[in-house]
C-alpha cells in the first residue's frame, strides 16, 4: 500500500462503490455464508468510515480492504469462540439445575393431582371445602369454622378425613 495524501469524503463513497462487490465477494468465497459475508463487509466499511479522516490515500484500496477485513473475522472468531465456551457453561449449568421438571415428573405429578380430586370427590362438601380452604386458600382453622358454621375442632376432624383419603389415594402421605 501506498500512502500518498488524505482523501475527502467523497473518495470513501468512491471506494465502497468500486469495491464493495469486490470484497463481499472475496468474503462470501472465504466465510461460504452469504449473509455473513455482508455483514463483514458492512463492518469493513464502517471502520474505515469512522477513521476516514486518518485514512491516508491508497493506491492499493483492496489491499487495505482485505487487510481489514481479514482483522473483522479475527475479531469475529474470537467472539465467536467466547460466546461458543459461554454457551457450554451455560448448558453445564444448567444440566446441573433441576429447573424444570422431566415429562415423567410432570405425569407423576398429573397422575397424583388425579388421585387426589378423586378422594375429594369422595368426602362431603364441607370436608372438601374444609380442605381446599386450608391448603389451596391458606385459611385457618378459625376462619374456616366461621364460613363453614362448625367449630375448629370440626375442621380439624375434617381436614383429617381429607387427608386420611389422600393417604389412601396416593399409598403415601398426602402433604
Amino acid at each position: 500500500m501506498t500512502i500518498a495524501q488524505h482523501p475527502p469524503q467523497q473518495d470513501m463513497a468512491s471506494l465502497y462503490g468500486e469495491h464493495h462487490a469486490w470484497l463481499l465477494g472475496w468474503l462470501r468465497r472465504r466465510l461460504g455464508c452469504a449473509h455473513h459475508a455482508a455483514d463483514v463487509a458492512q463492518d469493513t466499511f464502517l471502520r474505515l468510515l469512522a477513521a476516514s479522516d486518518k485514512l491516508p490515500q491508497l493506491a492499493e484500496p483492496r489491499a487495505f480492504l482485505t487487510t481489514t477485513a481479514k482483522r473483522l473475522l479475527v475479531d469475529r472468531s474470537r467472539r465467536h469462540a467466547i460466546e461458543q465456551a459461554y454457551m457450554l457453561e451455560l448448558e453445564a449449568l444448567a444440566a446441573q439445575l433441576p429447573c424444570y421438571p422431566s415429562p415423567e415428573e410432570i405425569l407423576l405429578a398429573v397422575q397424583s393431582l388425579e388421585r387426589i380430586a378423586g378422594a375429594l370427590e369422595q368426602l362431603s362438601t364441607r370436608a372438601r371445602d374444609a380442605f381446599l380452604m386450608h391448603y389451596l386458600d391458606g385459611a385457618s382453622h378459625a376462619a374456616i369454622a366461621e364460613r363453614l358454621g362448625v367449630s375448629t375442632r370440626m375442621v380439624h376432624k375434617y381436614l383429617v378425613q381429607a387427608l386420611l383419603r389422600c393417604d389412601t389415594a396416593l399409598g403415601q402421605p398426602c402433604l
